[in-house]
């Protein structure tokens, strides 16, 4: 990939540095369609943060900056506007500078979900929706399905306090929604969502009563260290359709590329050009 005085930047901003997958799948689609930009990781401590983010973007070059944790909650009081989605989970993965200078934020993590979902043949709208786990991932989900038009939403997490302040959010953005906290049961609803670690270590506990799933409910993960983890192996073999945790990252990549103005491409492609580069 050759990098020119012409080649714009996207800082892809962490601590530490050395689990960041965006270069291996961004710069390779780059210099696949010929645009002239390039993702470098930047590894900054929090102590360090405010002032680094102001700084990035005072350069000219800068196209914008992909926030990872630890970075992701403290994002949203540096911003001079942010979207919804970044209003409910309270977070923030996605920074650019406006024409008028002003920093502006949004969430993908929950845009990238309902792609997933969406390009699986699975329409949201209308449709009850379970999210398990409510920490910065399931709140990005649940402010994305909210915005896709779900008709009611059931939110459970062992920390019943936070549960409840996503249902707040929610209810306050989407009066018309139906949110409740308190369960797990995934039966009656045509979504369930396992947003919460458990399934990155062999043992871990199913984050559901699987025996209690409908075979026509659709069913997503956000764990990503293994394909199919205990909870999606068991829905499927339940006759669920389902999607992996990488789904999620692959789908909101086109996302990211349309909200810094980029040409913008498949989940398919970039997984394509990826394994080709790598």
């Amino acid at each position: 990939m050759r990098i020119t005085g012409h080649t714009r930047v996207i800082a892809h901003i962490g601590y530490p540095t050395h689990a960041f997958k965006a270069p291996m799948i961004y710069n390779p689609y780059f210099e696949q369609a010929g645009i002239d930009v390039v993702v470098v990781p930047m590894g900054c401590q929090a102590p360090n943060y405010d002032s680094f983010l102001r700084a990035v973007f005072t350069l000219e070059n800068i196209a914008g900056a992909l926030i990872t944790m630890p970075h992701k909650v403290s994002t949203v009081a540096l911003l001079d506007e942010v979207s919804p989605a970044v209003r409910i989970a309270g977070s923030c993965n996605a920074v650019k500078r406006g024409a008028d200078g002003r920093l502006v934020g949004d969430m993908f993590d929950g845009e990238g979900f309902v792609r997933g979902v969406r390009r699986k043949g699975m329409d949201p709208r209308g449709a009850r929706v379970l999210i398990v786990g409510t920490g910065g991932v399931g709140s990005a989900i649940a402010a994305s399905f909210a915005a896709a038009g779900v008709a009611a939403m059931s939110l459970f997490d062992t920390r019943t306090d936070s549960a409840e302040a996503l249902a707040a959010r929610l209810r306050h953005h989407y009066p018309a929604l139906q949110v409740s906290t308190g369960s797990n049961d995934p039966a009656g609803h045509d979504i369930a969502v396992n947003a919460t670690p458990m399934g990155m270590e062999p043992g871990d506990p199913l984050p559901m009563d699987v025996a209690r799933l409908a075979p026509s409910t659709f069913v997503g993960e956000v764990v990503m260290r293994s394909e199919m983890t205990a909870f999606l192996a068991a829905a499927r073999d339940r006759g669920c359709r389902y999607q992996i945790g990488s789904d999620m990252l692959f789908e909101q990549i086109p996302a990211y590329l349309e909200f810094f103005g980029l040409p913008t491409t498949t989940p398919d492609n970039l997984r394509s050009v990826a394994q080709l580069a790598y």
